[in-house]
């Protein structure tokens, strides 16, 4: 009898265990299939901020309204991407940054530079944004960045523009 009860318990937690790990890997699927919606090539239309802040974002050494126009590639299926930067004006030369992303959580957008002759696991600083709305041809991502103190809210808005 013993015996018995002791199975039956084995059982029930084998099957309790086993049923969380497919809910997990369903999770995981969702999220996903989520991020794989952002891959192509996307235009920041926008950049949000409270304007009295002088934000320069991702240690560019650029003000954030440098980055309306710049142009996004994503690429989910290998976690790599590059953002391209025009420059003119205040916003100096141009410049394109080869990137490292991931979505967490099915909101939150992390990536990280690549420096060139490095791997990505050598850098281990990065930057943490938030996905605050996504259609088919549009995202918005919102950085909270240090100021003073402070942090100042910073909302990037994008548009696709090619490959979906």
């Amino acid at each position: 009898m013993k015996k018995l009860l002791f199975a039956g318990m084995l059982g029930a937690s084998v099957f309790a265990v086993s049923c969380s790990g497919v809910k997990n890997a369903k999770t995981a699927q969702n999220q996903r299939s989520e991020f794989l919606k952002m891959k192509g090539d996307w235009q920041i239309v926008s950049v949000n901020y409270d304007k009295q802040f002088k934000v320069k974002p991702f240690d560019d050494g650029i003000d954030a309204q440098c980055f309306v126009g710049s142009h996004w590639r994503l690429i989910p299926n290998n976690w790599t991407g590059a953002y391209t930067v025009s420059g003119g004006g205040t916003c100096g030369a141009g410049f394109t940054q080869p990137i490292k992303i991931d979505v967490v959580s099915g909101n939150t957008f992390n990536f990280k530079k690549i420096a060139d002759g490095t791997k990505a696991k050598q850098n281990i600083a990065g930057y943490t944004l938030t996905l605050t709305s996504q259609t088919t041809d549009q995202f918005s991502l919102e950085q909270n960045v240090p100021f003073d103190g402070e942090n100042v809210r910073v909302v990037y808005n994008f548009e696709r523009t090619g490959m979906k």
